[in-house]
């Protein structure tokens, strides 16, 4: 068949875009992993075969997903991408393992939750934890000073898995960082401002940031009296203050990991605190914290921090509060963390909590880690949880009722007589040369039932028919699956002629 020229390109796309109304869509409200199957060699399949107790699974802590979870998935990824690139990012990826030498220090109390790898090449390497520890390997290697970066990968953590609340040990995250020296607050607050983007176009529902500065967090540490030797460790117990109470938390830090109890409440004075501005200038005032140059300067940045809030008209959806540390030992600076709230018509119902849904954070440091020099690149950051993210979008779609299709076939090729497989497969070339989604059955003479019911299940809105008639008449007939109108098109040779059948 001779290339399509311009003016049938032209006539296809008159015809469909006539025809064809946008084919229904996903609910883009909100992200998380597809996961590889088990894969059996025919020697340990033939073991599985002789026990009768044999299930065949996904590990634990993963999942598949289905083509209508792909879907989902795949419009909730666009978005934040979307937002990424609306902001300068530039894309990039990195190994799904780094050499365990890379990984283990730099996550200290978290180590222990990293998948190793047994490599024949001598090696010792580990399943990546984070995109952020490799992100700064990355910048180390290529000595590049300044770089703004989206990546969106698999990571792996050896924790226990909650599904009801989607978390895995596998799982999708979606970085942006903003990488170089440039004056404070001014990266950290686009951040932020991306957070928000992010979290109000996925229409979740109403939102809040919280923030602190891991500075000031040192400080209050430092003025209530805990040994430098516990800083990290108290860290860590106080990172989980969003799962636990503080009866829990306290608990472990005073029996678990040592802590004087007196030191304990006093910290426990300080995690109530939540507010904006006013509570940054309060704290200045604080008697014990005020002692601290730490935690002083963490409390200039953030009065700076707010007033960029303020201008990028963001200053209502975050709020400071002292009880967010984040755990991970990086962390140098301002620190965030994103939760959904429930609404008044949600109180008293059964709501779904899923925890966290983005966070982030400054870390000054980790560059310089791994440069031999020494050499620091400053950075900002930020991670959307898309699996957590997807979780709610799937729950709320299921009790909805929302459908979702598959595809995005926009015609189907069919013939209601034998021995026309022929004329379907020049038709069905020639739209997909003029950039028309389209399909036929994989049949040489498929019954018109069955291919019509193939266009109603997978909700194909257009038939192009050809049969014999319409080739004696030199026509075709399209039809419309939902109203099933027809009407006749006229076809020379498989030629499209320049003109626009209306229903």
């Amino acid at each position: 068949m001779p290339h399509l020229g311009p003016l049938r390109r032209r006539a296809w796309a008159a015809l469909l875009g006539q025809l064809l109304r946008p084919p229904s869509t996903v609910c883009t409200r909100g992200c998380h992993s597809q996961v590889a199957k088990a894969v059996l060699t025919s020697e340990q399949l033939k073991s599985h075969q002789e026990k009768p107790n044999f299930v065949i699974k996904v590990p634990k802590g993963t999942r598949d997903l289905s083509p209508q979870q792909m879907v989902v998935r795949e419009k909730i990824l666009d978005k934040i991408i979307s937002c990424f690139k609306r902001h300068g990012a530039k894309g990039l990826d990195t190994p799904a393992f780094e050499l365990k030498e890379m990984l283990t220090e730099k996550y200290e109390d978290n180590f222990g939750l990293m998948y190793d790898l047994k490599d024949q090449g001598g090696e010792l390497l580990s399943l990546r934890y984070d995109l952020t520890v490799p992100f700064a390997r990355y910048l180390a290697m290529n000595k590049l000073k300044k770089m703004k970066r989206y990546q969106v990968g698999k990571v792996w953590r050896r924790e226990s898995p909650a599904i009801a609340q989607g978390r895995y040990r596998e799982f999708c995250q979606c970085d942006f960082d903003i990488a170089g020296e440039f004056d404070p607050m001014i990266p950290d607050a686009e951040c932020l401002r991306i957070m928000c983007e992010i979290l109000s176009g996925l229409q979740l529902g109403d939102f809040l940031i919280k923030v602190n500065d891991r500075r000031v967090v040192d400080g209050i540490f430092a003025v209530c009296g805990v040994p430098e030797s516990k800083l990290r460790t108290i860290c860590s117990s106080m990172d989980k203050l969003d799962k636990m109470s503080w009866e829990g938390v306290r608990h472990e830090m005073v029996a678990k990991k040592g802590l004087a109890p007196e030191v304990a409440d006093r910290i426990g004075d300080y995690v109530q605190y939540h507010g904006g501005i006013s509570l940054v200038e309060d704290l200045f005032k604080d008697p014990r914290l005020s002692q601290s140059q730490l935690a002083l300067q963490g409390l200039r940045d953030l009065k700076l921090l707010f007033e960029y809030l303020r201008l990028f008209g963001i200053a209502d959806k975050i709020s400071l509060d002292l009880s967010l540390a984040r755990g991970l030992d990086y962390y140098t600076g301002v620190i965030y963390e994103a939760v959904l709230l429930e609404s008044p018509a949600q109180a008293g119902k059964e709501t779904l909590s899923v925890g966290s849904v983005a966070a982030g954070g400054r870390y000054d440091n980790l560059v310089a880690q791994f440069d031999p020099k020494g050499h620091n690149v400053p950075c900002v950051g930020l991670s959307i949880g898309v699996e957590r993210i997807f979780y709610l979008v799937e729950q709320k779609m299921k009790m909805s009722g929302e459908k979702v299709r598959t595809t995005e076939t926009q015609v189907f090729v069919a013939t209601p007589q034998k021995n026309f497989l022929p004329e379907r497969l020049k038709i069905i070339a020639e739209l997909w040369d003029a950039g028309i989604k389209a399909e036929m059955l994989y049949k040489n003479n498929p019954k018109l039932l069955t291919q019509l019911h193939y266009c109603e299940k997978a909700d194909i809105p257009l038939m192009v028919i050809i049969g014999e008639q319409e080739q004696n008449e030199g026509v075709i007939k399209l039809r419309s699956v939902a109203s099933r109108e027809e009407v006749s098109w006229r076809w020379y040779k498989y030629r499209v002629l320049n003109v626009t059948p209306t229903f």
